[in-house]
């Protein structure tokens, strides 16, 4: 029985013959590296496979406007690469995120795919590069150490603009709701988890939303250095076997297509041989996940009870929390919104030591920087609209926390001006000690009139700013 009849087909590279799968679009390429390759189940995400394909597609608009592509196989090629764009090919992505450190093997993967299908288009033989050749056609101007760099950063510029962003946003808007909403709701404060002078709940809820606000600050910033890609510069950043008007014009349609700041770098070098601007962007990923990890923390303690704990906020009930205690309810959306903050850490750690490994002209773990920098992006951007929908628009205040303020000890701060720091300790310690409260003995051990204590023990007066 021949190859084709089994379900194969013969394709050559050079390096000589190869049996691709009959209804592949993939070549031989795509073929060694899925062979070579078996090292997990993770693929390059749809953000990145859709970057990819625009890249492809503008490319071959660009060079047919250079002269340098028949309009024939330029037509065919944007048609082909559309469909990469648009997902109707995903299923023929097939290599492992743990591949060639330059991802080539992708590169060649949506070079051949869409030669394949290009070649569908005009009604040629599927593997026979005639008359669209994976390199000489659909890579043209191009190199995978200029494409695959350009395509992390515009697929984590899309994701940041369009899921990151928007759902941050979201959340800083509920947060600061919930601080409107509990402005008047007095508690004490906690500082090394012990007690403290009073606060409002709702200037909690307002650091909650400052956190966030400058968050979405700092993702900005790093989308602002994801801006800057290194298409144009090739194998080495000089750029050859390239137009010299290539990259910036690939830039500006890029740019056109999905309404975001697309720029060819002014340093080739730097661009091919580092990844700084992805390590950066990890970085502010890392910040938004700390404020979040704070937050979900702040949110587990303040309603953790609801009988033996704080219980000073009560979190919607989503789920029984046990399956051996009756009744039990866990604050699981907070619970589930710290596990993907560390996992955002450990995606960072990785991306951090990846981007030191730019050996002279190239970094060689881009492949494992792209995963974890959409993953870090993908991750943050569902938690904190999960966050905002099934948590935080339905956490209400109880009146626990404005029960316990009088009971407070630190209290005694407000007392400090007028009698000193020692006496005011002394009564702080007493009042522990006895169960009294900080007015009660303020009275016994003090001269001060009862309207002297009144205003100097007003909780609210002393949350003002």
């Amino acid at each position: 029985m021949s190859d084709q009849e089994r379900g194969f087909r013969i394709e050559r590279d050079s390096m000589g013959e190869v049996k691709v799968p009959e209804d592949a679009l993939y070549g031989a390429q795509t073929q060694r590296a899925k062979e070579n390759f078996p090292i997990s189940d993770l693929r390059f995400p749809r953000r990145f496979i859709q970057a990819l394909g625009a890249i492809k597609l503008e490319a071959a608009n660009v060079n047919h406007e250079l002269g340098l592509l028949d309009g024939r196989i330029k037509d065919a090629i944007v048609a082909a690469a559309e469909e990469v764009v648009e997902g109707k090919l995903d299923d023929q992505f097939v290599l492992d995120v743990f591949q060639t450190g330059s991802g080539t093997s992708t590169n060649m993967n949506a070079n051949e795919v869409i030669s394949n299908r290009a070649i569908e288009i005009l009604g040629g033989e599927r593997g026979s590069r005639d008359p669209v050749h994976p390199n000489d056609h659909v890579n043209k101007g191009q190199s995978s150490n200029d494409v695959i760099p350009t395509a992390i950063h515009l697929s984590a510029l899309l994701a940041v603009n369009e899921d990151l962003i928007p759902a941050l946003e979201g959340l800083q808007r509920a947060l600061e709701e919930k601080a409107r909403e509990f402005d008047d709701v007095v508690k004490t404060g906690r500082t090394h988890l012990q007690d403290a002078t009073p606060i409002r709940l709702g200037q909690e809820f307002q650091g909650y939303a400052g956190q966030i606000e400058r968050g979405i600050e700092r993702v900005r910033k790093a989308a602002e250095g994801l801006s800057e890609v290194a298409l144009g510069g090739t194998a080495v950043g000089t750029g050859v076997n390239t137009h010299p008007e290539f990259a910036s014009r690939v830039c500006e349609r890029l740019s056109r297509r999905f309404g975001i700041e697309i720029r060819e770098t002014g340093n080739h070098f730097q661009a091919q041989s580092a990844m700084d601007a992805a390590v950066f962007a990890s970085g502010a990923m890392k910040t938004v996940a700390a404020s979040l990890m704070k937050i979900s923390n702040d949110i587990r303690w303040m309603g953790c009870g609801p009988r033996a704990g704080f219980a000073e906020i009560a979190l919607p009930e989503l789920q029984p929390g046990s399956s051996i205690m009756p009744g039990k309810v866990n604050p699981v959306i907070a619970e589930s919104v710290t596990m993907v903050c560390a996992q955002v850490y450990g995606d960072d750690a990785t991306i951090a030591l990846a981007g030191q490994s730019g050996n002279f002209e190239l970094n060689v773990m881009l492949p494992v920087i792209a995963h974890n920098l959409l993953e870090e992006i993908t991750l943050l951007a569902n938690a904190s609209a999960n966050l905002t929908t099934r948590c935080v628009t339905g956490i209400k205040a109880t009146e626990r926390g404005p029960e316990l303020v009088e009971k407070g000890l630190m209290l005694a701060t407000a007392l400090a001006p007028e009698i000193g720091y020692d006496k005011a300790a002394e009564i702080a310690k007493e009042a522990y000690r006895t169960g009294k409260t900080i007015r009660e003995l303020a009275r016994e051990k003090t001269d001060l009139s009862e309207e002297k204590l009144a205003e100097l023990l007003d909780a609210r007066r002393m949350t003002e700013v």
